[in-house]
């Protein structure tokens, strides 16, 4: 294991939200997730490609509404961005996709780009949560600062991947967004709902390989959701773990989330690693907090997330692409999925 440290300089000591807790005083982090199963109190990240960071903290209290007050965070203006993937290439991406659907290859695939903005000085990834909270609430926020082991991520998530409680596990999926003001459509979509429940088939399945025989149900099955600017169509689906099941095999089994993934998994990743040009890093992971003595967590997926990497400040979006895809409506569906978040750090703000 790695031992973390305090303070440096006026540096913010690492620290984790999760489920509106505030985690300080590190006391140790490894890669290992079997970890998760032993004692204490751990903020976790996944990342889609790497080694997961799990850190265990000290002390575990409520969060205030704002963790660095007077600490200010610099605009990034949207026009900075580069994206790994421009409109052209995502759009033949898409066809690709459809014909790999025509041939019976695939049922569906997440094509995904990610933005980045290279950095002239240390980012307060902090702040930027402050920011975050601040204009764009979100269910799942998340934030790890681990400046000492490389990790420093602001996520503002609308989805979760896993809840669990004993040995009751939950996932609740996210397929199909509009605009707020167009929900109603999205609830009409058959594009949308049936994009949906092919996910909710792969969580079924996911969770049947480590849950009793049985117990995997559906709870909801595309229930509309509102956030910040944007609707969502959300399944939740439940199981109950066999026993002797802890993390290593949980994750095996359910990562990574298959709502950014697609159907079948395997498949729909084999395509995502053959037209995506860059890492998805963390985007699409998993970012969340485990209480291993109580056996309870909440992991979010780590979409509307930003993270730093390589010098860069990044973020991810992506959309789901069907045989009933159109090429240029799914960049438009990246580009809303982006835009909100993207203005917020195009935003300075101070105390």
């Amino acid at each position: 294991m790695i031992v973390g440290s305090g303070l440096v300089g006026d540096r913010i000591a690492p620290l984790a939200v999760a489920g509106g807790r505030l985690l300080t005083e590190l006391v140790d982090v490894t890669h290992d997730v079997a970890a998760l199963d032993a004692t204490g109190t751990w903020a976790v990240v996944v990342p889609f490609d790497g080694e997961p960071v799990c850190a265990r903290f000290a002390r575990s209290q409520p969060a205030p509404a704002r963790l660095a007050p007077g600490r200010e965070w610099p605009a990034v203006e949207v026009g900075r961005w580069e994206s790994s993937l421009d409109r052209d290439a995502f759009e033949k991406g898409v066809v690709l996709i459809r014909e790999a659907i025509a041939a019976g290859d695939v049922y569906q695939v997440n094509l995904c780009r990610v933005l980045s903005v290279a950095v002239d000085r240390p980012v307060d990834i902090v702040a930027l949560f402050d920011a975050l909270a601040a204009a764009h609430r979100a269910p799942h926020a998340a934030l790890v600062s681990l400046p000492d082991h490389g990790v420093q991520v602001a996520s503002a998530s609308p989805e979760r991947f896993l809840r669990r409680d004993g040995d009751a596990v939950m996932s609740s999926p996210i397929k199909g967004t509009a605009v707020d003001d167009r929900a109603d459509a999205l609830l009409a979509s058959a594009k949308d709902r049936a994009e949906n429940v092919m996910i909710v088939d792969l969580v079924r399945n996911d969770l049947g390989r480590v849950c009793r025989w049985g117990s995997v149900e559906v709870a909801a099955l595309c229930r509309l959701e509102r956030h910040p600017g944007l609707a969502h169509l959300v399944s939740t689906v439940t199981g109950r773990l066999r026993r002797g099941t802890g993390w290593p095999e949980l994750l095996a089994a359910a990562f990574p989330p298959g709502s950014v993934t697609g159907a079948p998994k395997r498949a729909a990743l084999d395509h995502i690693h053959r037209l995506e040009p860059a890492s998805r890093g963390v985007y699409c992971g998993a970012v969340g907090w485990v209480d291993a003595d109580a056996r309870t967590a909440d992991l979010n997926v780590a979409i509307r997330t930003f993270w730093v990497d390589d010098g860069r400040l990044r973020f991810g979006t992506g959309a789901g692409i069907t045989w009933d895809s159109d090429a240029a409506a799914e960049w438009a569906e990246t580009e809303l999925k982006a835009s909100r978040l993207l203005a917020v750090a195009a935003a300075a703000s101070s105390a």
